[in-house]
């Protein structure tokens, strides 16, 4: 639009406003004016609770071996965290047994979970005890030794631990990006909860 009122040869009277910030004072919050709120309340435990739920999350199934025995989770907090090397986090629940086997250099796979493949989802989100058989009619990869591919992913990450970090209720388990692929083409699926205070 600039460029074509610069080029009209018509003279306009343009006025630009600066937003000016606005105090609250009461609740130590700043404000442009053009977006000051129409009401503020003091917040509660359920708008904390939907607010933080308002963070966007994907949607994984992470999976590992130890010797023979396979296994794999349900996931929503995986993020990376570095570019150079490629590193990864996932928050791990510390009530998880998987956790155990995420020791330094263990293998494990990020799966990302494609946009509509609440299959996955169901399949695993009802929970697998370490010994329990957690891919049965599945279809898998495996690249050499590494822990269970799904085929049904969008895309998978085979890393390794190189930390962990300890999150509160959680542990941030820190993988080092081995490898890594898409599988098929789409989106994978975005995660809002309902309420950031729990699953």
């Amino acid at each position: 639009m600039g460029s074509d009122l610069a080029g009209s040869g018509k003279h306009h009277n343009v006025i630009r406003v600066q937003p000016r910030a606005v105090a609250d004072r009461d609740h130590q919050v700043w404000y442009h004016e053009n977006m000051l709120p129409t009401t503020f309340s003091d917040p509660t435990p359920e708008s904390l609770a939907a607010a933080l739920g308002r963070i966007p999350s994907g949607l994984f199934i992470l999976t590992a071996r130890r010797g023979e025995v396979e296994t794999g989770m349900l996931a929503s907090w995986v993020q990376q965290c570095s570019f150079d090397p490629p590193l990864i986090t996932v928050a791990v629940n510390n009530q998880r047994g998987l956790l155990d086997w995420l020791t330094t250099e263990s293998p494990f796979v990020v799966n990302i979970i494609p946009e509509g493949g609440k299959a996955l989802v169901v399949h695993f989100g009802k929970g697998f005890a370490l010994e329990e058989p957690a891919f049965t009619g599945l279809e898998l990869q495996r690249l050499a030794h590494s822990p269970p591919i799904l085929q049904a992913a969008h895309a998978y990450l085979l890393c390794r631990v190189a930390q962990r970090i300890p999150a509160g209720d959680h542990t941030l388990v820190i993988g080092r990006v081995e490898t890594g692929a898409i599988l098929h083409e789409g989106q994978p699926t975005v995660h809002i909860r309902k309420n950031g205070l729990g699953y």
